[in-house]
């Protein structure tokens, strides 16, 4: 008798998992500490990537309105506009409300007050990064420190027993340390690479976008 794809499959995962339970088992008591490091690294990468999304940082929508707002301003049509700005929904918003609170003043005067709340987004954009850097630096040497102290324990042992088979399966064992500080590192140094060229890019943007909408806000008084 044939057993259905879905039995099949259910199998097969059944018994990954119990052999990735087996693997970590294995690892010791450094299989624990590595396992919380994985877990905060992967929730600093989720959270990256919600915080990062382009609807929480440069809306389309917003940014097209800001790129046209002098001729908004010019059909009076500016309200809509403000009220996002002022909902302060997105990083764009948030530095826009700042640019026309100052409407009206010297174009320095505007600048420096966007740059001042520049700072304190641009913080906001990299919070969790400092996480990613952490997670890279420590699961590799967790799991470098769990290998040294299994080999030190199957050294120990070299006295006692003539097995190589024994000695080699417990140098296997303790490799198995490095092995998942390494899987966890890996995935971790490639997030924190493409979220720090997103900061980058979407940062670019933004002052493209300001310094258009600075220039805008002191020429003209968008409520008036």
């Amino acid at each position: 008798m044939i057993e259905p794809p879905i039995y099949v499959l259910a199998a097969s995962a059944g018994d990954g998992f119990n052999a990735a339970v087996e693997f970590l088992k294995k690892g010791g008591f450094f299989m624990i500490p590595l396992a919380v490091v994985s877990v905060v690294g992967l929730m600093a990468i989720l959270y990256k990537c919600l915080s990062l999304g382009r609807a929480r940082v440069v809306p389309d929508g917003l940014a097209r309105q800001v790129e046209d707002f002098e001729r908004t301003i010019a059909e009076n049509k500016v309200e809509p506009v403000l009220r996002e700005f002022q909902q302060g929904g997105s990083v764009l918003a948030r530095l826009g409300a700042v640019a026309v609170k100052h409407r009206g003043k010297p174009l320095s005067d505007i600048t420096q007050a966007i740059e001042a709340s520049s700072r304190e987004e641009s913080v906001r954009l990299h919070a969790g990064i400092g996480v990613l850097d952490t997670v890279i630096t420590v699961a590799p040497l967790l799991g470098l420190l769990g290998t040294a102290s299994g080999l030190v324990t199957t050294f120990e042992g070299l006295g006692e027993t003539t097995d190589h088979t024994a000695i080699a399966r417990g140098i296997a064992i303790a490799l198995s340390t490095t092995i998942f500080g390494l899987t966890i590192a890996v995935p971790c140094v490639i997030a924190h690479s493409y979220f720090t060229r997103r900061i980058e890019t979407l940062t670019a943007r933004l002052e493209t976008l300001l310094s258009d909408l600075a220039h805008v806000c002191h020429k003209a008084r968008p409520n008036s």
